[in-house]
């Protein structure tokens, strides 16, 4: 058994070689991992993507498109076909029905190939021919990113940590109570168990249905898919002080996290995360502005604890081929950039750096190359000034998910410093103390395009030029 299992992970290593030295001498792959938490759009950027990418009459900030140099660009079958295919057709039909509404959101991993046709540039220009770059995109719930830190931690650890991060949760209190009140070193009970998983499980849902940004793992509580119910899914923290006794509550939650790591969280590590070598972060910061100080804190935390699962460094030759991928670019990108005046956008951006500040400066150290950037997908706006008691206000209009109506909107201005943000932030206040900051929901435009055009976007080229446009 020991030797058919080494013989088997030597194959699959010798195919990875292989396929590696294929794809970096003859037809390149480039592997852009999407991920985001929950309503950050992350099905919408990889539509609006791959919409202008196979028209590309929007993305001029992508230099090979500027140059010329593209050939053409197609859909092809994934290669992965153990993954589910990104949907690619039906949420674009959703965005540009006579009636648009936004797709569904990311509920599992997926994956789509686009390839593009590319002549090259500089001096081998007039010495090889146009060849071709294969774009896979992966897209995956944030909240499973955060699994990964998972891989550090003992059952012990973890379960401290969340009950300490619990306790301050006034939404937390009933859960806490049965957590506080159950005897970790009394016998097993399966219903006790399973009472502990449902209640832990109930507050992680209510509190991301509440749009909080305290992001707790495991993220499959959240999105079980095919393992809901089983007992991999069925623990949660409770206090333990010493080692875990032979069947005793502590040690049935201790095996079930541990196997919680090794058959969910490592497959997907093995499998698709440590495979990837851009990546981007798409982050709702306007919704944690709008939402207040506490939001924002719990958005820097969780966007710290999302940057701690990469493996940023550079990719030279021989270290992709025999040592694999490593994340060189990550891109943190603030979406619904529509919902500001573009006046605004530049203080989103800094907002955007100096939220993920920890984040990037711990990538570029390890020889990662990083960008915030503020972008709309999908702009489902336009710009207007509005005069408002002796004032100008700039101001976007748009059609309101609730009822359709158009509706012009003054959300507030944010501050030039962002330290005016994250200081109370830090210092855990109830409220901006000298301004307010609104949100609304709008949904998408009517699209009328001309031949050749994607759907309209804000810096979606730009976006897309620093996380593969250099490999182009």
């Amino acid at each position: 058994m020991v030797i058919a299992t080494l013989a088997d992970g030597i194959a699959r290593g010798v195919e990875t070689v292989g396929d590696r030295i294929s794809e970096t001498l003859f037809e390149p792959v480039i592997r852009l991992g999407v991920t985001g938490l929950a309503r950050s759009g992350k099905t919408v950027f990889i539509t609006s993507l791959v919409a202008n990418l196979l028209d590309r009459g929007r993305m001029p900030g992508l230099l090979a498109q500027q140059e010329g140099r593209i050939e053409a660009a197609f859909l092809q079958p994934q290669p992965d076909l153990t993954l589910p295919r990104f949907d690619y057709e039906v949420h674009l039909a959703a965005l540009s029905a006579p009636e648009p509404h936004w797709p569904d959101s990311t509920r599992m991993i997926s994956e789509l190939r686009l390839s593009l046709r590319v002549r090259p540039s500089g001096l081998l220009a007039g010495l090889q021919g146009p060849r071709t770059v294969h774009l896979d995109i992966v897209d995956y719930p944030g909240e499973w990113l955060l699994d990964l830190g998972l891989l550090d931690k003992s059952y012990r650890e973890w379960a401290q940590d969340t009950l300490e991060r619990l306790d301050r949760r006034d939404d937390a209190q009933e859960f806490m109570a049965l957590a506080r009140s159950a005897d970790p070193e009394a016998p097993h009970d399966e219903a006790l168990a399973q009472d502990l998983a449902r209640r832990f499980t109930s507050y992680l849902a209510g509190a991301r249905g509440k749009g909080s940004y305290d992001c707790i793992p495991p993220g499959r509580f959240l999105l079980p898919g095919d393992l809901a119910g089983s007992p991999v899914l069925t623990f949660a923290p409770v206090p333990v002080a010493g080692a875990s006794r032979r069947g005793s509550l502590h040690r049935q939650m201790e095996r079930r996290f541990e196997a919680y790591k090794a058959k969910v969280v490592k497959p997907f590590f093995n499998d698709h995360f440590a495979r990837i070598d851009r990546q981007v972060v798409l982050v709702d910061a306007l919704g944690a502005i709008h939402r207040g100080p506490r939001a924002v804190d719990d958005l820097a935390r969780s966007m710290g604890d999302i940057l701690s699962s990469f493996r940023p460094g550079r990719n030279a030759f021989l270290s992709q081929l025999w040592h694999g991928r490593r994340v060189d670019r990550i891109l943190f990108a603030a979406t619904k950039a529509d919902h500001l005046h573009h006046s605004q956008h530049a203080r989103l951006t800094a907002i955007m750096a100096a939220l993920t500040r920890g984040a990037r400066d711990r990538a570029q150290f390890a020889g990662a190359e990083t960008e915030a950037m503020a972008i709309a997908s999908l702009r489902a706006t336009t710009e207007e000034t509005r005069r408002h008691e002796g004032r100008e206000l700039a101001c976007v209009r748009g059609r309101l998910l609730e009822d359709g109506r158009q509706a012009a909107f003054y959300p507030g201005e944010l501050p030039e410093d962002p330290a005016r943000l994250l200081g109370p932030a830090r210092e855990g206040a109830d409220a901006w103390l000298d301004a307010e900051f609104g949100a609304m929901r709008f949904a998408p435009a009517r699209l009328t395009l001309a031949p050749g055009d994607g759907p309209p976007h804000i810096r979606l080229d730009r976006a897309a030029q620093f996380l593969f446009g250099d490999r182009l």
